[in-house]
């Protein structure tokens, strides 16, 4: 395959003269890579988002001895809704927004709390609030912004802001007068600075520009109108610099992510991390990962910057990505690639109007690209990372049209929204990952179909940003790749929380496992370290959220501090979650339906019957959630009047593979108990799963 050496693209600006910002005094940190110390002042823990803490009396050495210092259940015992607020530290105080959009101040040493901002508008996902001239920032349904005094929560300001897209979910990022706020899950998003003093707008970054706008060209006709490419995490920056980056998502196209038919070009600047001015939102330049993306693999990911040298130079960098499962290491100044990037050619589907090349770094990626394939009778668990049968496997940017095609990283990574982490103690880059295929075609009605049954795990993975080089990558059992965020420590540390509920402690260096804490609930944010009276805090909120793995994720209000000799208990092990991509249905007694599975129809549960017609949904098994005890013989039918041969493939443990034409039969008696999912051979959509007890 040949391969062409990469010229980072750049419109016209960007050999515009370096702006220079003059640093404030303020509560905020004014560097993008001096970490933090007492406090944790931003999601992000410094404007560069390295997730660092310079803290190190909890260290490698002294680590076993952690324990609890206190929790408080915010919301006094919430089990429910979505939480992806990671909580931030200012002079001995934690603010935390909870899954009903309440802002809460937490004593740091006490664990009491001090004041809590009632939510008057609803609910809405929140990832963080902002801290900054006295002022505590945070999002409102219905487009507001919010500014609270910081000593009391009372209300100084609302504004609600109009016209740029859906403003709430990214985390708010103050600086020098200006809130940094993007929008999100709309046909056109932009990036916004706001006045801190009354939430007025300064200056806006359209995701998918306008006539006369850098980047127009790259849409086909007026679809950039409905282009999507919205920046819904929070960006980083670089005030010696005078540059803000922010990461911009997927393009869109008859309103899916997979349609690229009607929106020939690059489409910029979706997949796309964009430096700007500060002052202005005036563009720099632009490094887009991933051309006319089909795929839902759009690397919104905050972006992480740090001085590191490379090839003997120091180099101010960012890093950027992924949920290709690559990182893009590109100089912050220019946007170059000191490490090279290289444009390679990849497999074309003319009906979706496909970019003919790919960026690939040429150091490689940290997760495989190829799912396992393992034929009918191999062992379980085995290797959980294999391929669900009968669907078209492809490799990364491998296109689709109507029939789906299984690929990883699936479109939830790789890494996705969770926070990565720039290590000063080690050097190395830390993200957690998730090992999720995915199914894209044109006849999903999402961003692609997880297959169900397939399993969901993930791992963390350590990259030398010097090099873009792995050094260790730890397999988990879990996806990490959903606000599962890193924190690395001077105390050479890497904590990341688990959709378990477990907060766990790793060696920063090799990823052997020093700690773990059962907090009693997923955990979907970041861990901090703050200080307060001399002593040192761990600290994290375990709430929970439903990606990837919806319901079965334990919920709850955990804002937790840990200290050395803490004797805080661990809470209660909550039920974990269900690893396996569930089939769509509830469990139907066998009893009910004479121990029999109708293939190719959805099933009715109002009357406990096979629908009429034949179908390829993912619910066509009927029902596709069958329970029964051990010992029962269970009949699959073909009924006789379906069109096509249909069958029964159960994986991965290879118990049976047949096919029935229409009006055939096949009969199968479960011995043991357990879980065993089967899908069909003339579309691998329609899954079922039997359930013995």
């Amino acid at each position: 395959m040949e391969v062409r050496r990469r010229t980072v693209l750049k419109g016209t600006l960007a050999a515009a003269a370096v702006v220079s910002v003059p640093a404030r005094a303020e509560a905020t940190p004014q560097s993008c890579t001096v970490p933090g110390g007492s406090d944790f002042p931003k999601v992000g823990g410094n404007y560069g988002n390295q997730n660092y803490s310079a803290l190190r009396d909890i260290n490698r050495g002294t680590v076993r001895r952690l324990g609890g210092a206190w929790v408080n259940r915010i919301e006094g015992g919430l089990t429910t809704g979505t939480n992806q607020s990671t909580a931030v530290a200012v002079d001995g105080v934690l603010y935390i927004e909870s899954a009903l959009g309440n802002v809460h101040a937490v004593d740091g040493r006490t664990g009491q709390t001090r004041w809590t901002y009632v939510q008057t508008r609803g609910t809405l996902t929140r990832r963080g609030v902002a801290v900054g001239a006295g002022k505590v920032f945070t999002h409102g349904k219905g487009n507001w912004i919010i500014a609270l005094d910081q000593a009391t929560g009372a209300v100084v300001w609302e504004r609600q802001i109009t016209g740029y897209g859906t403003m709430e979910k990214v985390a708010v990022t103050y600086h020098d007068g200006l809130l940094h706020v993007g929008t999100h899950d709309t046909t056109r998003a932009a990036a916004l600075a706001l006045d801190a003093t009354d939430g007025s707008v300064v200056w806006h970054f359209w995701g998918a520009p306008g006539p006369g706008e850098l980047g127009n060209d790259t849409w086909e006709g007026d679809s950039w109108q409905v282009g999507g490419a919205t920046p819904w995490m929070h960006p980083a920056l670089d005030p010696e610099l005078g540059l803000i980056y922010w990461t911009f998502g997927n393009a869109r196209g008859n309103g899916s992510s997979q349609d690229g038919s009607g929106r020939g070009g690059q489409n910029l600047f979706s997949s796309s991390i964009v430096a700007m001015e500060l002052k202005t939102g005036k563009y720099r330049w632009h490094f887009q990962s991933v051309h006319h993306n089909i795929w839902d693999m759009d690397n919104v990911m905050a972006p992480v910057l740090a001085d590191v040298r490379i090839h003997g130079r120091l180099r101010k960098i960012v890093v950027y990505g992924s949920k290709t499962g690559m990182y893009y290491i590109l100089d912050r100044t220019d946007g170059t690639a000191p490490l090279g990037i290289d444009e390679i050619p990849v497999p074309q589907e003319p009906r979706q109007k496909t970019w003919p090349t790919q960026p690939f770094p040429r150091q490689g990626g940290w997760i495989e690209d190829e799912l396992v394939r393992q034929p009918l009778g191999t062992s379980v668990p085995g290797d959980p990372n294999r391929a669900v049968p009968h669907y078209r496997l492809g490799k990364l940017y491998t296109p689709h049209w109507d029939v789906p095609v299984l690929s990883t990283p699936g479109h939830g990574g790789g890494a996705c929204w969770n926070h990565q982490s720039y290590s000063h103690e080690s050097g190395l880059v830390y993200t957690g990952y998730g090992y999720v295929a995915a199914a894209h075609s044109l006849s999903e009605s999402s961003n692609g179909l997880r297959p169900p049954g397939e399993y969901q795990t993930g791992g963390v993975v350590a990259v030398d940003p010097s090099t873009n080089r792995v050094r260790w990558k730890r397999r988990m059992p879990y996806s990490l790749a959903h606000g599962n965020g890193a924190l690395s420590t001077a105390g050479g540390l890497v904590f990341i929380g688990q959709p378990d509920g477990n907060l766990i402690g790793l060696d920063a260096h090799s990823g052997r496992e020093l700690w773990r804490f059962q907090c009693g609930a997923a955990i979907s944010s970041s861990p901090i370290m703050y200080e307060v009276d001399g002593v040192q805090y761990l600290a994290v909120y375990a709430g929970g959220t439903g990606i990837p793995y919806g319901d079965s994720a334990p919920r709850g209000d955990f804002l937790w501090a840990f200290q050395l000799g803490g004797t805080g208990k661990p809470a209660p092990t909550p039920p974990p979650p269900v690893v396996r991509r569930p089939v769509q249905g509830g469990p139907v007694e066998g009893s009910t339906v004479n121990n029999t599975v109708v293939l190719a129809r959805v099933f009715d549960p109002s009357t406990g019957t096979a629908g009429a017609t034949e179908s390829t949904a993912v619910n066509a098994m009927a029902p596709t959630h069958l329970r029964v005890p051990a010992g029962t013989t269970v009949t699959f039918v073909n009924p006789a009047g379906n069109v096509h041969e249909h069958g029964a493939t159960q994986f991965f443990e290879g118990l049976f593979d047949v096919r029935l034409k229409p009006g055939e039969s096949f009969q199968y008696t479960f011995e043991r108990r357990g879980e065993y999912f089967y899908n069909d051979c003339h579309s691998p959509r329609p899954t079922g799963k039997i359930e013995v007890y």
